[in-house]
């Protein structure tokens, strides 16, 4: 795709004769013989580098340049001017320009700085979107969730995040436990440094500790150049062992070592390699269940578990699944291209009442599949897996044995909203209260 260069001058020779030298090095360009006009193209949004004469009818170079860096401060500016002018283009590179010339135009010179102008562009639009995504992150705009149980998690992840201890996060499959870790990397001081991941029930038992630890040429059958392990790469930075309590004993002798000293060696290797990395490992297993067992080094459990986080399994923040619904139909929505417009009551209500064993995954790829299946713009239940359609139960609810009067009322209210499609009225009227005591409910409940 060709970049496009607007130049703005009120000699229409200048123009022309820059439009085809510009051309000849392979940009489309545009051109406008006042300042109005050229902002107006700038305006559309066509514009990846402005050539601009300082001296225009209209709306002068100077005051093109203040808006154009005002509201597009990744278009690169390039100003024309006459000679014994510095003044004013000591004032434009102050009001933003990106670099000047001066008539007559040298053309080597202009081509060889319009390249690195929209070199400079390209860099900066590379940085602005690393800056979006980590500040997506370290938001938590990628987490989604407004239950008492998340808002824990989150408020832990922010008191956790800027220390450089060892954090355990645990919490059935399917829940999140990477979303957090990766939560707690761009929260840290380590954000700008590697974020590593290594899912440790992934790999054959001998690849893990070459994995972890790297290994040296011939240190086995199939090592034929020195690899770095993850540790190395993750130096300065923050490593995340999901999965942690599938690792052999061997490996844990080892990995407690490199917490403890911080230095390991290469597998067949004899280097001392000293890192600084934060570890934070994952699981969905009850690992005092595997100390018990003599699967789990007890000593290895208390260094990785310095700080626990626990992730709730979806059944337990039903609160959630409505928002998580929300996000998982727009994007599923726009990725096949589908206007899916909502969901119809009876499916919301089956969506919320199943139990979901799988927990945000699980949900997530039913969302995908009833996009992908519904034939209108709203989904229906019969557009939803069996197993949740099955799982129902039509009008009724599943509560919890054991669970307070409170929430019980709280999830009935809930239920039926959701059944009446958010009419209150009715809502108020199959529970047979007050529209008043309905609306004091909900914002007692929060709903």
């Amino acid at each position: 795709m060709k970049l496009t260069i607007l130049v703005a001058d009120d000699e229409k020779n200048i123009r022309e004769g820059l439009r085809e030298a510009l051309m000849l090095d392979g940009y489309e360009v545009l051109l406008a013989a006042d300042g109005r006009d050229a902002l107006d193209i700038v305006n559309r949004g066509d514009v990846d580098l402005l050539v601009t004469d300082l001296k225009m009818p209209r709306l002068s170079g100077e005051e093109l340049l203040k808006s154009v860096a005002a509201q597009f401060p990744t278009i690169p500016v390039i100003i024309l001017m006459g000679h014994g002018t510095i003044e004013s283009a000591v004032q434009a590179m102050h009001d933003g320009a990106y670099d000047f010339l001066t008539k007559p135009v040298n053309l080597d010179r202009l081509s060889l700085m319009v390249k690195r102008a929209l070199a400079s562009r390209e860099l900066a639009l590379q940085n602005k979107a690393m800056q979006e995504e980590l500040e997506r992150r370290s938001g938590f705009a990628s987490i989604i969730g407004r239950s008492a149980e998340m808002r824990q998690v989150f408020e832990m992840v922010r008191q956790v995040a800027p220390s450089r201890s060892s954090v355990l996060i645990t919490g059935e499959s399917g829940s999140g436990k990477e979303m957090i870790a990766e939560a707690l990397h761009y929260n840290s001081p380590r954000k700008d440094k590697p974020f590593i991941k290594l899912h440790c029930a992934a790999l054959a038992e001998g690849l893990l500790e070459s994995e972890l630890f790297g290994h040296e040429k011939g240190a086995f059958t199939g090592a034929i150049a020195r690899k770095r392990g993850r540790f190395e790469l993750a130096h300065l930075g923050t490593l995340f062992l999901d999965e942690i309590g599938e690792i052999n004993q061997n490996v844990q002798i080892k990995l407690l070592r490199v917490l403890e000293e911080k230095r390991f060696e290469r597998v067949g290797g004899e280097e001392t390699i000293e890192v600084d990395v934060r570890l934070i490992a994952a699981t969905n297993r009850v690992l005092k269940d595997a100390i018990a067992k003599g699967a789990f080094r007890e000593d290895l459990y208390y260094r990785l578990n310095v700080v626990n986080i626990h992730i709730p399994p979806l059944r337990e923040r039903k609160e959630d699944i409505a928002l998580l619904v929300a996000a998982f139909l727009k994007e599923f929505s726009q990725e096949n291209s589908k206007p899916i417009e909502g969901i119809d009551p009876k499916a919301r209500l089956a969506l919320h009442n199943y139990s979901w064993p799988g927990n945000v995954r699980q949900l997530r790829n039913s969302i995908e599949s009833a996009v992908v299946l519904c034939k209108g713009t709203t989904i229906t239940l019969d557009d939803l897996p069996p197993n949740i359609r099955g799982e129902s139960g039509g009008d009724s609810l599943r509560l919890s044995i054991g669970a307070s009067l409170a929430d019980a009322e709280k999830e009935v209210i809930r239920a039926t909203l959701v059944r009446e499609g958010g009419n209150k009225s009715r809502t108020a009227e199959v529970l047979g209260i007050g529209r008043k005591t309905l609306h004091r409910k909900i914002e007692e409940y929060g709903l």
